[in-house]
Formats: C-alpha cells, sequence, structure tokens
C-alpha cells in the first residue's frame, strides 16, 4: 500500500481586508468592500467559497488513463459578484429551516406511530426480546469480541437520555415509577436517530405497519428514508450547506407505480439521481401528507424553489429539481 504523503500547512493568517483582495485576485467582482468585509465577518472566508464553489471556472484534461476529466480551477467565472454568495446562502439558510421544520414533524408522528404498535404487544415492548428481530435482540458471543446485542446499547442509550432529561412527565415517571416508563412514554424521548435504530430493530410486520401509516411500502425502504431524513436534519441543524450536497445517506427511490408520487425520483432524466437534496426533500413533502392536513408545507418549499437565485452558475435544477416540477402532483397540493 501506498503511504500517504502529508504536506505541511504554511499559510498565514489574513486580515479580513485581505481575504476580499485574495476573493478579488481569484475572480470575484467587489464593488463594495466594506460590505465583502460584513460577509466575512458574519460567516468566514469558507462559509463563503463553499457556497461560491460552483462559481467555479473548470476545464477537461485527460489523465494517465486516457479518461476525460473534469478540473475545478481557482478562479471565478467572469460575473461572479458578492450579491451571488449572498443570495444563495440566504435561499439556503430558508431550506434548511423548513427542512427542520418538516422533519421534526415526521419524527415525532413516527415516534407516536411506533411507541403505539409496539404497545399493542406489551407496555414495556422496549426491554422485551420477542418484540423485535433476531439481529437486534442477538448480542456477539464469540470471545474475541464479545458484545452486548443492539438492543442492550440501545436501551443503555435511552436510558442515559431519560436519566438526562427534564420533562415533567419523566420526573413524574421517575417519582412514582422508579424510571419505568412505557414505550409510548419513553419514544417521545427519542431523538431521530434512537427512533430509527429502534425501528429497523422492530418484527417485519410491525414495521410495516408504521410504514404504511406513513405511505412507504416497505420496511427496508422505511429504513433508508428514517436515515436519510436523520441526515438532512443534521446537517440543516448544524448550519451545514444544504442546497446542492450530495446526500451520503441519500433516501432509497421507490420502483416506479409503487409510490405514484415519487415516480418522477426514477426519471431516466432525473437531475443528480439518488445523491441530490430533492429526493430527501421530495420524501418530507411525501410524508407529511400523512401527518399535516393542510399540506402547507410542501407549498412553502414550492414557493422557495420558485424564489431560487438563478444565475450564470445556478438553477434550481442545481439541487436536483427536475424541469417539469411545477407540474407534479407532489408540489400541486
Amino acid at each position: 500500500m501506498q503511504e500517504k504523503r502529508t504536506v505541511e500547512y504554511t499559510k498565514k493568517w489574513l486580515p479580513l481586508e485581505e481575504q476580499v483582495e485574495r476573493l478579488a485576485q481569484r475572480g470575484l467582482e467587489v464593488d463594495d468592500p466594506a460590505r465583502a468585509v460584513g460577509l466575512l465577518q458574519s460567516i468566514g472566508y469558507y462559509r463563503v467559497t463553499g457556497y461560491l464553489y460552483s462559481f467555479l471556472e473548470s476545464e477537461e484534461y485527460v489523465d494517465d488513463e486516457d479518461n476525460t476529466k473534469i478540473r475545478v480551477l481557482n478562479k471565478y467565472r467572469p460575473g461572479t459578484a458578492v450579491h451571488h454568495a449572498e443570495s444563495i446562502i440566504e435561499f439556503d439558510r430558508r431550506l434548511r429551516l423548513l427542512v427542520m421544520e418538516g422533519v421534526e414533524r415526521i419524527e415525532v408522528a413516527v415516534r407516536m406511530r411506533t411507541g403505539y404498535v409496539l404497545g399493542r404487544a406489551s407496555a414495556f415492548a422496549h426491554e422485551d426480546p420477542d418484540c423485535f428481530d433476531d439481529s437486534f435482540t442477538r448480542g456477539n458471543t464469540d470471545s474475541r469480541d464479545p458484545r452486548a446485542s443492539k438492543q442492550v446499547e440501545w436501551l443503555e442509550r435511552v436510558r442515559q437520555r431519560r436519566d438526562s432529561s427534564d420533562e415533567q412527565f419523566v420526573v413524574h415517571f421517575r417519582e412514582k415509577y422508579d424510571d419505568h416508563m412505557p414505550v409510548w412514554a419513553l419514544t417521545e424521548l427519542l431523538e431521530l436517530g434512537h427512533l430509527s435504530n429502534l425501528y429497523r430493530g422492530m418484527l417485519q410486520k410491525d414495521a410495516e405497519e408504521v410504514a404504511l401509516a406513513f405511505g412507504v411500502p416497505k420496511k427496508k425502504m422505511m429504513i433508508s428514508w428514517l436515515a436519510s431524513l436523520n441526515y438532512v436534519r443534521n446537517a440543516a441543524a448544524h448550519h451545514a450547506r444544504l442546497f446542492n450536497r450530495k446526500l451520503q445517506n441519500a433516501p432509497s427511490r421507490p420502483p416506479i407505480g409503487s409510490v405514484p408520487l415519487l415516480d418522477h425520483l426514477r426519471a431516466p432524466d432525473a437531475p443528480k439521481k439518488d445523491l441530490g437534496t430533492y429526493n430527501a426533500l421530495a420524501i418530507i413533502a411525501y410524508m407529511l401528507r400523512s401527518v399535516e392536513a393542510e399540506r402547507s408545507w410542501a407549498l412553502r418549499l414550492a414557493e422557495l424553489f420558485r424564489a431560487f437565485p438563478a444565475s450564470h452558475a445556478l438553477t434550481i435544477q442545481s439541487i436536483g429539481v427536475p424541469d417539469d416540477w411545477e407540474s407534479l402532483d407532489l408540489w400541486r397540493v
């Protein structure tokens, strides 16, 4: 294996004014240096350049194996200005807020449904191995790497979360029932990651009952969607760039005909395929149809799509939105 070579970092600290000069040297139009300094002061050089990445020039080149590839250059396309960064940053801020809201509603509804279905078997079903798949309840007995089951590990993480909670209903169970909480109460404490892990361990019939309540045909698909929602929610919560993100946890796209409202995600010309942010947004809009009666979230996201700050480097298709999105029933609510 070839040894990885490291390079010592030697770049010096620069005052904000010199950071603006560096951007100008790279081709960024800076009509108002003081305003540009203010932008860098608010969010930092690397965040600004991250939003301006799509505005960099590029060129084709042929690698050593005779493959044609694209090289991104360190110079901005002509016409790229500070206001382009400002407008896409504002769009992304509004997008993150909508994602946070949409995922929150889904998370709360999935908590309720999971606790409801498990609780039908037993108030303390979460402690009962018979209520879960063997892969969730079986520990590793190999003497070289002995480990507790996923269920035991999950119970310990949730216990820690319960013990640190100051919610009034948790205090009630702490004082009256020695912290022994039924599953329909305990699920109210779960973060989406905890909830996703619990759902993954559920028996097939119970998991599919939960999935069908949200219009999701299969447990495996619901697992993928919950993981993807957790990923985009975390990105939004930590203020990471979302508008043109390539999703590391992309939601699986339903087979054609199984979820007609999402058939367009498998269209041959679907932008960025399953890696684009749009796929997660479509999943949120679809699942919310089972949660909110007014469907206002999809309408507000559609308004934000229309307000996308299109430019010489970006269009709404940059986040994977299809050309004909306004004609799709998913957004015509």
